[in-house]
Formats: C-alpha cells, sequence, structure tokens
C-alpha cells in the first residue's frame, strides 16, 4: 500500500479503533496490582496512542503529500533536476502599458548568503532587492523581493529592457520561501552564470493580497481584487521602476502550489499580459474552502465564475489561448498526476503545452528544487530579449 493510499489509511483507522476498543474492553482486567497489570495499562496506552497518532500523521500527510512515498519518508530522496518533455513551442502577445503603479524601496538592497548570492559589486553577481509594491487598482501596497541579473547594472546593457519572470509562492507560504528554500535568486544567477538563461528579472510574490485570506489570484465580487493586483498592477509597477519589457512577449508568470495554479490561471484568462507560464505541482481548478471562503459570489453569476477558473473545463467550453505553458507532477506521490495528464491532453490549438514528469515526488521543496532549474531554463526560452528603451 502507498504511503498516501486511502486503503492504507484506513486500514490504519481500523487498527486505532481496534485498539481502543480492546483498551476499554480489556482495563477491568488490567486493573490489578503488580507488574504485569502495570505492564498491560502501559503496554495498552502505547499502542493505543501511536495508532492514534499514526491515523493523524497519515491524514495530514495525505491532504498535503509531505512525503509522497515510503523511501521519501526514509529519506531516499532522488534530488536530480527534472527533465522537461516540449509538446510543442511557445506563444507571444501585446499587453496594455497604462500608468498607475509603483515601488516603494528599502534604504539598501539585500544580497549575500540570506539570499543565496555570492559577494561582490552589483555587475558582477547582480542583487535582490527587498521592496513594497503598491497595487493602485486593488489598493494594497504588498511585499517583494526582486533579482536584477548582473548585466542591469552592465554598461553594454543600459539601453536595452529585460524580460520579466513573476514568481508566486503556495499558500501560506510568503515570499521568503521563494528565496530561501526554492532558492530562486541562486539558482538564476547560475543559471545566468552559465549561459543556460538569458538574463531576467525576477520579481517574487506571495499569491494572497488579503492575508490571512487565500484570494487564489481571483477578483472577488466586492472583495479583494487579486487578478487585478496581477494582471494590471504588477506589470505597471514593474515597468516604473524597472527597465523591463513593455512588450507582453517579455514577461512570464510561474510558481509553486497555489501558485502554480495562480501562474496557470494567469496566463489562460490574461494571456494579453502573460503569455507564458510554468506551474509546479498546480491544482486545474480554484474551488472554495474554508481559508478562501467565498470567491465567487452567490447565483448562476457565480457558479459561472467558478466555471470559468476550471482551466479543464475552460479547454472543453472557451477558445484555446495563445499560450505556453509548462506543467509538472510526479507518477507517484503527488495528488495532481491525473489531473495533469488530463490536462495536457485538452490542450489545443495555438495553446501549446511543456511537461516534466518525475518518476516520484512529493508537494515539497525537496521535489520543487529537483524541478526549478528547468523551469527557468524553459522560461528563458520564451520570453524575448532584448527590447530597446526606445521601444
Amino acid at each position: 500500500m502507498g504511503l498516501t493510499s486511502r486503503s492504507l489509511l484506513y486500514t490504519v483507522v481500523f487498527v486505532a479503533v481496534l485498539c481502543v476498543g480492546l483498551t476499554v474492553w480489556l482495563w477491568p482486567r488490567l486493573s490489578g496490582r503488580g507488574a504485569l497489570p502495570v505492564l498491560g495499562r502501559l503496554g495498552s496506552i502505547l499502542v493505543t496512542q501511536l495508532a492514534i497518532m499514526s491515523v493523524v500523521l497519515l491524514a495530514v500527510n495525505s491532504a498535503n503529500s509531505f512525503y509522497g512515498t515510503w523511501g521519501q519518508l526514509l529519506g531516499r530522496y532522488d534530488r536530480s533536476p527534472g527533465q522537461v518533455t516540449a509538446i510543442t513551442g511557445a506563444a507571444d502577445g501585446t499587453v496594455d502599458t497604462a500608468k498607475g503603479g509603483g515601488l516603494i524601496r528599502p534604504a539598501s538592497s539585500q544580497s549575500g548568503d540570506r539570499m543565496g548570492l555570492p559577494d561582490g559589486p552589483k555587475d558582477q553577481v547582480g542583487t535582490v532587492e527587498s521592496v513594497r509594491l503598491v497595487g493602485r487598482r486593488a489598493n494594497v501596497v504588498e511585499p517583494a523581493f526582486v533579482y536584477l541579473p548582473p548585466q542591469y547594472f552592465q554598461k553594454q546593457y543600459e539601453r536595452q529592457r529585460f524580460p520579466v519572470i513573476v514568481a508566486i509562492s503556495g499558500y501560506p507560504g510568503g515570499i521568503d520561501n521563494l528565496s530561501k528554500y526554492l532558492q530562486i535568486p541562486k539558482t538564476a544567477s547560475e543559471l545566468v552564470a552559465a549561459k543556460k538563461m538569458q538574463p531576467t528579472v525576477i520579481v517574487m510574490l506571495r499569491p494572497t493580497i488579503a492575508p490571512p485570506r487565500d484570494t487564489e489570484c481571483v477578483d472577488v465580487p466586492g472583495g479583494p481584487q487579486s487578478e487585478t493586483y496581477f494582471t494590471k498592477d504588477v506589470p505597471e509597477a514593474m515597468r516604473s521602476a524597472y527597465r523591463v519589457g513593455h512588450d507582453a512577449s517579455a514577461w512570464g508568470a510561474m510558481g509553486y502550489s497555489s501558485g502554480g495554479t495562480c501562474a496557470l490561471e494567469l496566463a489562460m484568462r490574461q494571456p494579453s499580459v502573460y503569455p507564458a507560464a510554468a506551474a509546479l505541482s498546480a491544482d486545474y481548478k480554484i474551488k472554495n474552502d474554508l481559508t478562501t471562503g467565498n470567491l465567487f459570489g452567490g447565483g448562476e453569476e457565480g457558479k459561472q465564475r467558478e466555471r470559468e477558473h476550471d482551466l479543464i473545463w475552460r479547454l472543453g467550453n472557451l477558445p484555446a489561448p495563445k499560450v505556453s505553458v509548462l506543467v509538472t507532477s510526479s507518477k507517484k506521490g503527488e495528488k495532481n498526476y491525473k489531473e495533469t495528464e488530463k490536462f495536457l491532453k485538452a490542450v489545443k490549438e495555438p495553446m501549446l503545452a511543456s511537461k516534466m514528469i518525475l518518476d516520484e515526488g512529493s508537494h515539497n521543496f525537496t521535489t520543487w528544487r529537483r524541478e526549478i532549474s528547468p523551469s527557468l531554463e524553459w522560461m528563458s526560452k520564451q520570453l524575448v530579449f532584448p527590447q530597446d528603451v526606445n521601444s
């Protein structure tokens, strides 16, 4: 039985119930004095507690896929990079460049060991700036990290606009997860130095704009306007503060877990803003739950909004967008594998898709770190660089 299988969970639940029943039934016989009754009571308590804790731990792991297989539970991980299988190529588009956003910078930028970058001048190693992004339409001010490659500060590139990757963390994680655990600045720096990735600006964001509520990149009727924030406020703020591409062909979104879901949703719903998306362990539809509240409103309009956030439904019922996407999963250990295969089968022209399917993985950073380097390389090939400052 697999570590995340329902059969294992149901078996352990049965064992736990049996242990509790036997303890209650046998307790009067173990109530006497002496070594054997005392050992019997201690043993029954220990076995019952272990059985109950096993049920809790299996249920939590099954819900979150922290460990996908018995091998991973024992610490046997394959840490080699995943391989991208290209089904087709890339897409492009255009974008509205109206002004209105902005960034609030701190007194100094942050770089060095905490962000994974080596010590040195900016024009040799790049830097990471900690900023607050002003979303005027969504009426929020959100924290962000912005990775700037060394070429951004070099004289030969001073008249070039750089491509942008909008990297989105999972929920409830924050931007520190992208820099510390997923190691995006460090990985991008190494890929750029090895000429496996073109110089790219990366802005790292969390998926919610109304914490602790999980807003899932949705414009909530009468509530937080997350889609507006990601598709209008973020591009405008970045263009107002940095030399980044004005055309959508220079823009892509990526993320892991719910951040990957956001990236896919943004690309397929707003292809003129994000014509490329890479999604690590994403879901393919957004649903209401305890963390989200009601995202779509009531009545038939609410039901239709919810259907439109089901990406497989969109592919079957609406024209396919002109976007290029990369999706990842694992044959063993990840719940989204079957849905990933279903999504890929539903893709149709002009939409283009690639995949990275591991033999074994989990819903955790050990798996995503195997995928981040090839995902960044794939994304780099989708984005146009350079764009002249005068364009």
